[in-house]
């Protein structure tokens, strides 16, 4: 058995390893990167029939204040002169962490040349779209970008700068599915949207279809590409973005959101702000930088009524996409391609060597550290808030017992995300003096309070499991309750349950990927959100399963410990020959 087990975890170190030096060098797909003004495509043909004029739009403002008159110091911002940003790493071109591990996307590339304007500087900050609008609201941070479109059902959460992008929806569907068009999806069929999104309301409240729910663009398209689900709304960015040539999975028709454009969220309240980002908007349309990088990054022939910043900014000077795309269009030749087999999918999806390659130093240099950190700190409050949790527990003194019962009850009994995001999202704001505004001690906290609960459990039931005769033996001797409890009782029970502790742990050690939810910066992302950043960057499983590799690598020498532990405990050390007793000494020599 032990040698079987060794064998398992030298073949893990050796895969690991050569994963690193035996992978060919090759060029890695970058999806978080511009594709550039030749990638450009035309206004799709049933968008431009839908677009029969600019409508009535009450939100867009006549004017901007003044770049010269804003004043960073009266911009209501968390750290003065630093214009703190939640936003996305898995949705590219708009949003996304590229390959040095930098936010970027045409959204967060056209609000840095903003800030530049302000004098502010620019701190990116990744989380998930589920929590953002209600952390935007909270102050947590300054701005949201997230190719958000504005409705008015948000506006009641949070408040919207002018549009700086228009939005209209695709659906993808795997390829040969019979669906060819919005109309044909119906009752019965899997439908995929990302939660919180404007195409979840679109489905449940105009195509009246129950939809799945995803939490973030690369899950939902995973689960496309394997025929999970039938269809896929998703924004045209993401759509365009994601779906590259010779994926099973095509778009096939487009439509204009109802809901106005695409803008910035900020805190309602927070007015200055919303003015100065407006400002800013206007004067990189007015010098060009919004269509460089437009051209750059999400290159498609502009709906006709509809042009970014306020109604006095100037109409942006874009090249002709329909032209470019146009002439890039070539007859296909030959016959198509075959469809890949099982295996060879398979294959594409989770054996990529390079980019093993590429994910493993992001994997070494920053998400083992923050996972070893996140897993350490939390397992120290664990155990000292868990022994006394313990100790409260078996007092005679219900005022004692009742509230560690109570707080045991609840957060054991409650899914851990969900603590991580009550205790983020609700104590964050209260404590964001103490903490920078840093959810990483915020998730370490939480972790800590939920092992607590485990742990005072096992402690619980080991110090019950040593015999009353041991109690009442040392308070025979003299000792007091809390001597006899502390010097003999209370380390028995630890001995006893030393490998429920190391598997609980193990358990800490994999919960810590849940703390991303609070939104972390790019140097704070734990094993899980580096692979699933590259994930999104490429488009390819095999950055997860390198994570995973990275967890087994934890996990399976530990999980050996435990055993080691828990059979030295029940076996005892193993006999050896004692050394021979000395010789009996004299009388003359104890003289």
């Amino acid at each position: 058995m032990d040698a079987r087990r060794s064998a398992a975890l030298l073949t893990t170190v050796l895969i690991l390893l050569g994963l690193v030096w035996a992978a060919p060098a090759g060029a890695d797909v970058d999806q978080c990167a511009p594709p550039g003004v030749d990638s450009a495509s035309a206004l799709p043909t049933n968008l431009a029939a839908a677009a029969t004029g600019p409508g009535a739009d009450k939100y867009t403002t006549a004017t901007v204040v003044p770049l010269n008159t804003i004043r960073p110091e009266s911009l209501g911002l968390g750290t003065p002169g630093v214009l703190t940003v939640g936003t996305l790493s898995d949705a590219p071109p708009s949003i996304c962490i590229n390959s040095a591990g930098q936010f970027t996307g045409f959204d967060n590339e056209l609000l840095r040349a903003i800030a530049d304007k302000l004098g502010l500087r620019v701190n990116f900050v990744g989380t998930d779209f589920s929590g953002l609008l209600a952390q935007t609201a909270s102050r947590r941070f300054d701005v949201a970008s997230s190719s958000i479109t504005t409705t008015d059902a948000r506006r009641r959460t949070v408040g919207f700068t002018n549009g700086y992008d228009f939005g209209y929806f695709s659906l993808v569907v795997p390829t040969g599915s019979p669906i060819t068009g919005f109309g044909q999806l119906a009752p019965g069929q899997r439908i995929g949207v990302v939660q919180g999104t404007v195409q979840e309301a679109y489905v449940i409240d105009t195509l009246h279809l129950q939809p799945v729910k995803f939490p973030d663009y690369n899950t939902v398209y995973a689960s496309l590409k394997t025929r999970q689900i039938d269809a896929w709304v998703a924004p045209s960015q993401q759509a365009s973005g994601t779906v590259q040539p010779g994926d099973p999975a095509q778009i096939i028709e487009n439509t204009f959101s109802l809901d106005n454009f695409v803008a910035w969220a900020v805190a309602r309240e927070n007015q200055p702000l919303i003015d100065a980002l407006n400002s800013g908007l206007d004067a990189v349309i007015a010098d060009g930088t919004w269509a460089k990088l437009y051209s750059d990054w999400v290159p498609r022939a502009l709906p006709p009524g509809w042009k970014p910043g306020s109604k006095a900014a100037p109409a942006p000077q874009l090249p002709d996409f329909a032209a470019i795309a146009a002439a890039k269009e070539q007859p296909a030749a030959g016959a198509p391609a075959a469809p890949k087999s099982t295996l060879a999918q398979l294959r594409d999806s989770f054996l990529d060597w390079d980019l093993y390659k590429q994910a493993i130093p992001d994997l070494l240099r920053t998400g083992l550290p923050n996972t070893l950190i996140l897993t350490v700190c939390a397992s120290v409050i664990g155990l000292v808030l868990g022994m006394a949790l313990a100790v409260a527990g078996i007092s005679r003194s219900r005022w004692l017992r009742w509230p560690a019962r109570v707080y045991t009850d609840i957060f054991r009994g409650l899914p851990e995300v969900v603590i991580i995001l009550l205790i983020g999202l609700g104590v964050g704001p209260v404590v964001g003096s103490l903490t920078g505004n840093s959810p990483y001690p915020l998730g370490i906290a939480a972790l800590g309070l939920m092992a607590a609960a485990y742990v005072g459990e096992i402690f619980r039931s080991g110090i019950q499991s040593v015999e009353p005769g041991q109690l009442e033996a040392s308070r025979a001797l003299g000792f007091s309750y809390a001597s006899s409890m502390r010097l003999v009782v209370v380390p028995q029970g630890i001995r006893r349950v030393l490998p429920a502790l190391m598997n609980q742990f193990i358990s800490l050690l994999k919960a810590s990927s849940l703390v991303y939810f609070l939104g972390l910066v790019a140097s704070q992302r734990e094993l899980f959100q580096v692979g699933r950043d590259l994930n999104a960057q490429t488009g390819n499983l095999s950055p997860l399963v390198a994570a995973g590799l990275f967890y087994l690598l934890l996990t399976i020498p530990l999980t050996h410990l435990v055993n080691f532990v828990d059979n030295r405990l029940r076996r005892g050390r193993p006999p050896t020959e004692e050394d021979p007793l000395p010789p009996a000494l004299t009388h003359q020599e104890m003289i």
